[in-house]
Formats: C-alpha cells, sequence, structure tokens
C-alpha cells in the first residue's frame, strides 16, 4: 500500500508524458555542450550576455576564493556578510537607481523572501496568470489572500483591485515572462498601483541585462521603476543567486523580517565577487547586447522565412508552440539528433495543449547556427516520420 502510494502519481505522469530526466554535461566552451559523448549547440541556456565563462569572471572568482574559501561558512547575520557582499549590493543599487540592495542566495529565495516578509494575513497579493513559479509560490506560502489576474490584462488587475477589502496590496509580475519572452505593461501596471496605492513588485530576471541600451532591464526600457525590482544572476550575468532593490524601508525589511534570508547560509564571496565583475562587464561591453539584439531579430527573420509560428518575442527567449507534450518531447529529440539541444517545456511550467520549443539566444551563438537550427525545426515540424518515439 505504501508503494503504490508512492509510486501511483509516477505513472501517472509518465502515461501524461510530463516524466522528465536530466541529461548528464561532459563539458562545455561556449554554445556547445557534450552530452553522452555527442558535440551539441545549446539553445536553451540563459547565459544571454555569455558571460558565464569570462576570463575576467573567472578569474575573479578563484581569487576570492584563495582569500575566503568555496563556502560563506554561514548565514549573513553570524558572521558571513562580507565586504565582498558589501560592494556588491552597492554596485546593484547604482546601477539600478534604488537606495539599496540585498543580495539573496537564489533569485527564488529573493521573491519567497519579499512576499513573506512585506505581507500578513491582512493584505492581498495580485500576480499575473503568467508568473514565474517563484512568484507563484511566494504568493501561495505567505499569508496574503492571493488573486491572479489574466496575462498582462490591466482591467483583468482593475476589477480584482477594485473588490478587494484587505488592508495593503502588492502587485507582482515578470518583467520579461520566461516561458512567452513577451514583456510585462509596466507603464499601465506602474499606474494601475498609484490608482489603487499597491506596491508593484516586478521579477525582471530574464530583462536584466538584456533590456535597455545600458542593460538596465524593463525598467530603463520604459523609463519607469517599480516600488521593487528583484532579478537572479543566472541569467545574463552567467553567475548565481538573487537580488532585491528598493526604498530604504523595504530593505530593510527584508533584512529584519525576511526567513529565508535570515536561515540560509550567504552566497559565497567567491560568487559575489564574480557577479560584480560580471555587473560592470555587462556595461562596459555593450557589443554583447548589441549582437544579441542583432540575432534576435535575425532569428524572428529567418523563422518567419520558413513559416515557423514563432511567439511574438522580442527578447532573446522565442517559443515555438507545438501543443502536445508529446509532440513537443518527439521534435526535442529530432533536434538533438542533429545537433541541437533545445528543450522542451510541458506542463505544468505551461498550460495544457501548450508544449514548445523554448528556445534561447545567446550573444555567443552565431547566424550559421541559427540557420542550421531553424531547417531542421521546419523539418522535422513537416515531417511526419521524424515524430517517433526516441528517448535520448
Amino acid at each position: 500500500m505504501k508503494e503504490q502510494f508512492i509510486e501511483l502519481p509516477l505513472r501517472r505522469h509518465k502515461k501524461k508524458g510530463l516524466y522528465r530526466t536530466r541529461s548528464v554535461l561532459q563539458s562545455l566552451s561556449g554554445t556547445q555542450r557534450i552530452y553522452e559523448g555527442r558535440r551539441l549547440v545549446s539553445f536553451c541556456s540563459n547565459d544571454y550576455l555569455g558571460l558565464a565563462q569570462h576570463p575576467d569572471v573567472i578569474k575573479a572568482f578563484k581569487q576570492t576564493a584563495d582569500r575566503y574559501g568555496v563556502g560563506s561558512g554561514s548565514s549573513h547575520f553570524l558572521g558571513a556578510y562580507s565586504r565582498v557582499h558589501y560592494e556588491l549590493e552597492e554596485a546593484l543599487a547604482e546601477f539600478t537607481g534604488y537606495p539599496r540592495a540585498l543580495v539573496f542566495s537564489t533569485g527564488y529565495m529573493t521573491n519567497l523572501s519579499i512576499l513573506t516578509a512585506l505581507l500578513t494575513r491582512h493584505d492581498s497579493v495580485f500576480g499575473d496568470k503568467l508568473n514565474h513559479a517563484s512568484l507563484v509560490d511566494a504568493a501561495k506560502l505567505c499569508s496574503a489572500s492571493f488573486r491572479r489576474y489574466r496575462h498582462n490584462h490591466v482591467l483583468s488587475l482593475e476589477n480584482q483591485l477594485r473588490q478587494s477589502q484587505t488592508r495593503h496590496a502588492m502587485i507582482v509580475t515578470d518583467g520579461v515572462f520566461s516561458m512567452d519572452g513577451d514583456l510585462a505593461v509596466l507603464p499601465d501596471l506602474l499606474a494601475t498601483a498609484r490608482h489603487y496605492s499597491a506596491i508593484l513588485c516586478v521579477d525582471d530576471a530574464h530583462g536584466f541585462g538584456v533590456l535597455g541600451k545600458k542593460g538596465g532591464g524593463i525598467s530603463e526600457y520604459f523609463a519607469l521603476k517599480p516600488d521593487i525590482l528583484s532579478g537572479g544572476f543566472g541569467k545574463a550575468l552567467g553567475c548565481f543567486g538573487g537580488f532585491a532593490v528598493g526604498s530604504e524601508a523595504i530593505i530593510e525589511n527584508l533584512l529584519q523580517f525576511s526567513r529565508p534570508y535570515m536561515y540560509t547560509t550567504a552566497l559565497p564571496p567567491a560568487i559575489a565577487k564574480a557577479t560584480h565583475t560580471s555587473l560592470l562587464l555587462s556595461q562596459t561591453e555593450n557589443w554583447r547586447r548589441d549582437k544579441l539584439q542583432g540575432l534576435v531579430s535575425y532569428f524572428k527573420n529567418v523563422a518567419k522565412q520558413l513559416e515557423l509560428l514563432i511567439l511574438p518575442s522580442q527578447t532573446p527567449i522565442q517559443p515555438l508552440v507545438v501543443g502536445e507534450s508529446e509532440h513537443a518531447m518527439q521534435l526535442a529529440a529530432h533536434l538533438f539528433r542533429q545537433g541541437f539541444l533545445v528543450n522542451a517545456i510541458r506542463p505544468p511550467t505551461v498550460p495544457k495543449k501548450t508544449s514548445r520549443l523554448r528556445i534561447s539566444l545567446s550573444a555567443l551563438h552565431t547566424e550559421s547556427e541559427i540557420d542550421s537550427l531553424l531547417e531542421q525545426v521546419a523539418i522535422g515540424l513537416k515531417s511526419p516520420e521524424m515524430y517517433v518515439k526516441s528517448a535520448r
């Protein structure tokens, strides 16, 4: 009976075509990956600017590890908060134009901290239907009431705010939606937040470093600042960890009341130093952002020529909706056989019947790699014989 209780969900999951497996990465260099002894071109990395293997970032990591060691050794309040962390927070505050910044061990933890520290059972949180799982889970785990509005539909949000009887309200949204690649309607959301005296929190994990001339993300793109901006270091900066920026009072509240911050081992100083180095490089090596935007335009043009139905995204996230989970897996398997690594995204990450290939572009890609990938995507979609069950 006990075994059935544990095994039954797994069998059901497999039957629905939602079972996930991991491939063991053997080595990587730029966009190249080796899995199972096969060399592949990866189109599933979030290393948008190609900074993860930058020699200056690696050098900063090594030098700081020599001085501080690999792990931080404790939580921030028990002695692990170093000058390296302080300098990164100061740099983030200056770059984003907010009074203060706070660095977290993960981006997921950042969002969990914001909602659980700032909201009580007397408050309400309103989230976009397509928000990242970290925002959804944070809203469910905090004590505030939680409502979800239609994707980028401000009228839906306004109706919910108008009906709310709670003391305080917080609106939470992705800046760049991680599975569709489109942008939050920040001007409308900010105006709505001001009208209803709500706090606006934007998770700009996929926009920070990518959008805007200087890489300031969605805030720079629209020349507007939400009350709270959160993000991660594992995307455009090619490192690890998360951050939140806001007013003095907001950040101090997170310091005093965020349990995920208080009771987690601090980000290793070597990672913090590497991230600081990457942040500076993202500002000085503007050619990376320029090249990336050029590749996004090139990708969309080639996809249009091949009559591929790519979602309308102006970011490095270029989703191709396939529909059924099994078909998405089969198309991904076809690409794998042809030397390309592209992940099939299935429910519950995306809604049912919208399984897709989430193609991610990097400044390290070439136009010829994009040509070859999209040619194989077109072959896979138009050739029924390609849709055969194949395990990696």
